[in-house]
């Protein structure tokens, strides 16, 4: 199996921070790429997708099935109603929070803690306020994906480690090197012991 993209370098950069070995939650998994990637890497590390839309979920359970990638599994389904393990390693979020409306994201990320062991980690990637012309160019991708009418609210760093670290959270702020106009942060949130 390879992984032919552009953008490998950018993968990696999160990639450093999962764990090994353990399981992993992959909240708003799309069509399962990211998942399958990371469960490739390492055979010990069980990467558990989660996705709102069906069509999503069918096809990222096609593709580990299609590129024998046993340590991964996909579920159709919402966090608020996660059912799953309440243990897990870790957690990543990769573009999801800036689709969230802005009142129910600390809620959200409450619920997300709770899934967590302790110790263990929440890997949060999102667009970030600045620079503006990222930010621009990023807000016309989005709306020309989601419309108009959907919310998009990019946080501004500081505002959102606050957020984490008033649930507890020890916050490590990442800077991610990208050669795209997207203005991409990383959040390494250790959960408390």
């Amino acid at each position: 199996m390879r992984f032919n993209i552009l953008r490998q370098y950018f993968l990696n950069e999160i990639v450093q921070y999962l764990p090994k070995q353990g399981r992993v939650l992959d909240m708003g998994c799309g069509f399962g790429l990211f998942s399958l990637y990371f469960g490739k890497a390492e055979p010990g590390r069980h990467c558990i997708g989660v996705e709102l839309q069906e069509g999503r979920v069918a096809h990222a359970r096609k593709s580990a099935e299609r590129l024998g990638i046993e340590n991964v599994e996909y579920y159709v389904g919402d966090v608020r109603d996660w059912d799953g393990p309440t243990d897990l390693d870790a957690i990543y979020l990769l573009d999801v929070v800036h689709h969230l409306p802005q009142e129910s994201v600390p809620e959200f990320l409450e619920k997300l803690k709770g899934l967590i062991k302790p110790g263990g980690l929440l890997i949060l990637k999102d667009v970030a306020d600045r620079p503006l012309v990222k930010m621009w160019f990023t807000l016309i991708l989005d709306r020309l994906m989601v419309g108009m009418s959907e919310p998009i609210r990019y946080w501004p760093p500081a505002e959102l480690i606050e957020l984490l670290r008033s649930l507890g959270f020890d916050v490590k702020r990442h800077t991610m090197n990208d050669i795209l106009p997207y203005p991409h942060m990383l959040y390494v949130c250790t959960a408390p012991e």
